[in-house]
């Protein structure tokens, strides 16, 4: 037997590794088995830089992805680089009101991406959906892009306890190239054993595989229907790659078939075969009040509907939306924030209506400034150049409320009609942590 010197010293060494985060997560791993009780964010991973690697230049940080600077930047919310070492900071053409160069980040460098789900992980967010744009997998510089970041989301999901899906963005995918989604998913099969990861999240004893875009009225190149069937089809059947569980990215107004929604009878028909329907809310709604009225009007309906026919339904909130650097003739700060009101009150409408999971748009989503992830109040001010802030809440505020959207779809909280004050949260949850460690043996 060892000496209780040498047994007191172990216990002392691994109480200190554990307190330092460097055994294991902090949080227990979520759930991979459902989707059910999850909020889940959508990655978009789609930023570049100069210098990262990918020879891409800076993809999605500016038009033509070329030096940002005052004329060329397209995004409207500046994130908060402070934590992130200096080779996964890439420098811009603007300035702080200090006179700091204004720095941008790579979803392409694996430090980051990484981060990213260490922020989840540490305030209870239950996983992504890894955008997959499949119109852009043809250049193989995109290609090369997208399978990087989908490898890292891998690893962050398994070191920090999250689950993980892939989600295609079928955007601009002309009628007649269903085979480009089909060959690219039995490819992500046979390479990467996707599904079998233990991360990947499965629902109802299926791996879950998002399919963005169907059912849209507008004046996007889209599949048809047919394409669509075909797909869907291949998914479910297939011996090799098929037996998942289909999730549908689908208007608001789907169900009415009206303003967003194409007009056609085949459509529900459609619709029918998925496992899980999520609709697309942003610019849907533009205030707290009409985000209640949409949970009464169309959420609520729309899961009556679900129910009947055995299909679950995934609500999409967001926290706001401006993208004037990337239309300037669009109004800056479109849908405010509102301090979180906004992004709350469709929380809150999304657990009255009846659901047991939503999806936020998105986590990195500073285009359009729909993102949660932590970003500055103290943008570049170069040249007049406008970013809108968190209104001087910490950077992780939205983070938070996310994490706490989850405790509502869980019915761990309640839906009230204010966000939660954070520190009387935090009360709560370490009331919470000390009841269940006295309970415990």
């Amino acid at each position: 037997m060892p000496p209780p010197l040498f047994v007191r010293l172990a216990a002392l060494i691994a109480c200190l590794l554990v307190t330092s985060g460097c055994l294991g997560p902090a949080r227990p791993a979520v759930d991979r088995s459902t989707l059910t009780g999850k909020v889940m964010v959508g990655y978009q991973g789609w930023f570049n830089a100069e210098g990262d690697g990918a020879g891409r230049g800076y993809t999605h940080w500016a038009r033509g992805a070329a030096f940002p600077d005052a004329k060329t930047i397209r995004v409207d919310l500046w994130p908060d680089l402070s934590e992130h070492g200096p080779d996964e900071r890439f420098p811009t053409g603007l300035f702080h009101a200090d006179g700091t160069r204004a720095e941008v980040f790579s979803s392409y460098r694996r430090e980051t991406v990484v981060r990213h789900f260490k922020w989840m992980e540490e305030h209870g967010i239950d996983g992504v959906f890894v955008q997959r744009f499949i119109n852009t997998l043809s250049r193989p510089d995109a290609l090369a892009h997208n399978n990087t970041v989908l490898a890292h989301c891998r690893e962050g999901a398994r070191k920090h306890g999250r689950a993980y899906a892939l989600m295609y963005d079928l955007s601009s995918l002309p009628p007649g190239a269903a085979d480009r989604l089909i060959e690219d998913w039995k490819t992500l099969l046979r390479d990467t054993r996707l599904t079998r990861d233990r991360a990947y999240l499965k629902h109802r004893g299926k791996p879950v595989l998002a399919l963005w875009g169907c059912g849209f009225n507008d004046d996007k190149p889209r599949p048809s229907l047919e394409d669509w069937q075909k797909i869907i089809t291949f998914l479910k059947t297939d011996p090799a790659a098929g037996g998942v569980a289909v999730m549908l990215g689908v208007p608001s107004f789907w169900r009415e078939q009206r303003r967003d929604a194409r007009t056609d009878p085949e459509l529900h028909a459609l619709l029918q075969q998925a496992d899980i329907l999520s609709p697309w809310t942003p610019g849907r709604y533009r205030t707290p009040e009409q985000a209640a009225r949409h949970g009464e009007t169309v959420w609520q309906p729309d899961l009556e509907w679900c129910r009947a026919r055995g299909i679950d339904y995934l609500p999409v909130a967001f926290p706001g939306f401006s993208w004037h650097n990337m239309n300037p003739a669009a109004p800056f700060d479109a849908i405010p924030r509102l301090q979180g009101r906004f992004f709350w009150s469709q929380i809150a409408a999304a657990k009255k209506a009846g659901a047991s999971m939503l999806y936020v748009a998105m986590f990195d989503e500073v285009d359009e400034a729909t993102a949660i992830f932590k970003a500055t109040n103290a943008p570049p001010t170069s040249d007049g150049v406008q970013f809108i802030t968190y209104e001087g809440l910490p950077s992780d505020h939205y983070l938070w409320l996310t994490g706490q959207a989850g405790k509502v779809m869980r019915g761990e909280v309640p839906a009230t009609d204010e966000p939660p004050a954070r520190h009387e949260a935090a009360t709560a949850d370490n009331a919470k942590e000390a009841t269940a460690s006295a309970a415990s043996p």
